[in-house]
């Protein structure tokens, strides 16, 4: 199975991966890596992670505090949003 990325989710992952740049050289791209391997995992076992309601599902990270939320499509993976905890737990739906 492949994945896809809504264009939201792409933006959200390169504006963490800038600001933990800014606060520790080479945590951007720790970032991005442990973002990698949330997908990877994601790809590998889609129904494993925690379902959110009848449609999407988050696979939180280990490293940072961030969840990937995402719905299996026929085909592929489709990232939604890519979320840090400390957000209003619904803000993800505005990527939609």
């Amino acid at each position: 199975m492949t994945f896809k990325l809504l264009p939201p989710a792409a933006r959200e992952i390169r504006e963490a991966a800038r600001f933990y740049e800014s606060k520790v050289p080479g945590l951007g791209s720790d970032f991005v890596a442990e973002i990698r391997a949330a997908i990877r995992r994601i790809v590998a076992y889609p129904q494993a992670w925690f379902p959110l309601d009848d449609t999407f599902r988050r696979c939180r990270t280990h490293r940072f505090p961030y969840g990937i939320i995402y719905t299996i499509e026929p085909d592929h993976i489709l990232i939604v949003s890519v979320m840090h905890f400390h957000r209003h737990p619904d803000s993800w739906r505005k990527n939609l």
